[in-house]
């Protein structure tokens, strides 16, 4: 999803959840401030309801909540709020609230070109702020190229590189697939 900053003065995190309730589109909110999120090429949905899919399959009475793009995260210990392509939690403290969720084990972004570095930059920042989160997807929608960021057992982020014909390993929630059944019958833009 595309974000652009809305010409709105800066709000509560009250004040943006009952804002937000009479919008046509969905906003994050990050530091008082508004960015309504535009949507994205098909690929894009299509890479997003993918992961989804796989990931509520995976997760069929486990206890874990699969999200998509229209549940928020609260960036822990902040009054941030984003819209992930996807995510997943199984935390307890998660299943008892209604707006958001706040400590997701696994976050996915589906990268386009004008929110790739806020995605790899700023956005990371604010999301491995939270201890839960395990595994953070950043996955490219024109040629088959996912980059997981992952968190080791002493708290450091490494980068693992994905491409055609690899096989993705997503601790946090135990699952191995391959990488093109995410891009199976895509049109891409790019060689891979």
């Amino acid at each position: 999803m595309i974000a652009a900053q809305e010409n709105v003065s800066p709000l509560t995190p009250e004040a943006y959840f009952a804002w937000e309730e009479q919008q046509l589109e969905k906003h994050e909110y990050i530091d008082g401030q508004v960015y309504a999120m535009s949507g994205g090429s098909v690929n894009h949905g299509r890479i997003a309801i993918r992961f989804t899919a796989l990931f509520d399959s995976h997760l069929e009475n486990t206890g874990c909540i699969t999200g998509n793009s229209d549940i928020k995260i609260n960036i822990l210990e902040t009054s941030n709020y984003t819209y992930p392509d996807a995510s997943v939690t199984c935390d307890d403290r998660d299943k008892t609230t209604i707006q958001y969720i706040t400590y997701p084990c696994l976050i996915v972004e589906v990268l386009s070109d004008s929110t790739e570095a806020y995605d790899r930059g700023g956005k990371f920042r604010m999301y491995r702020q939270n201890p839960a989160l395990r595994d953070y997807l950043l996955v490219s929608s024109t040629k088959i190229e996912i980059d997981l960021y992952r968190k080791n057992d002493s708290g450091e982020w490494i980068i693992l590189n994905y491409k055609a014909g690899d096989t993705i390993e997503l601790r946090s929630i135990d699952l191995s697939l391959a990488i093109e059944q995410i891009y199976r019958g895509l049109a891409l833009t790019s060689a891979a």
